[in-house]
């Protein structure tokens, strides 16, 4: 894995101002990845791939990533980035809403990480859910959304993503075949456990 090349990435991201996984957030997913080795991730929100090529980093090393981008020019512009990296055999890029492209999967992920469209999250959860076999854990970024989501914010522009969010909480901490636990890493990392089959 060329580990230059993801530094470029990652400069080049910061640059543009699209967003990226943080460092404090990967750090907590770093570990666990290192410890578990998945062999099979779902990544909703590809982004320019930044993420899913870390986690390639921190799998095992046959770790199969599908990741999920709306933005075609994005979706390329990932494709590419993985293939400079040499890690494209690891990494499939899907380009499509994620709302449409879940429901056709039907592989069981070891891990599943959640960072696309935050008015969807409880939608991403239930197909996350049904995705996930005994032990899978789900991530959840951006939780928190700038400390809005714990705080009686009710500005028009970011009430409906708010309101999601605040759903999504409330339904990993509800369910009782999930162990969740909120970080305030990052912009907020939400991370449940499957308990048994689903």
């Amino acid at each position: 894995m060329n580990l230059e090349e993801l530094e470029k990435i990652k400069q080049n991201a910061l640059n543009r101002h699209i967003p990226i996984i943080m460092d404090d957030t990967l750090e907590v997913i770093k570990e666990y990845l290192e410890k578990e080795k998945p062999k099979r991730i779902l990544e909703i929100g590809t982004a320019v791939g930044y993420s899913a090529s870390q986690f390639v980093r921190f799998s095992d090393k046959s770790v199969v990533v599908d990741t999920i981008e709306l933005d075609e020019e994005k979706a390329n512009e990932a494709i590419q980035n993985v293939k400079n990296i040499g890690i494209d055999k690891n990494v499939n890029v899907i380009l499509g809403n994620a709302v449409d492209v879940l429901p056709s999967l039907n592989e069981k992920y070891d891990v599943i990480f959640i960072d696309a469209n935050k008015g969807k999250y409880p939608i991403f959860l239930k197909e996350a859910i049904r995705l996930s076999h005994k032990n899978s854990i789900i991530f959840a970024d951006n939780i928190l959304y700038k400390g809005y989501v714990l705080s009686d914010y009710n500005k028009h522009k970011q009430r409906t993503a708010v309101r999601h969010l605040r759903e999504y909480i409330a339904d990993v901490l509800e369910n009782e075949n999930l162990e969740t636990q909120i970080l305030e890493v990052g912009d907020g990392l939400a991370i449940s456990k499957v308990l048994k089959e689903t």
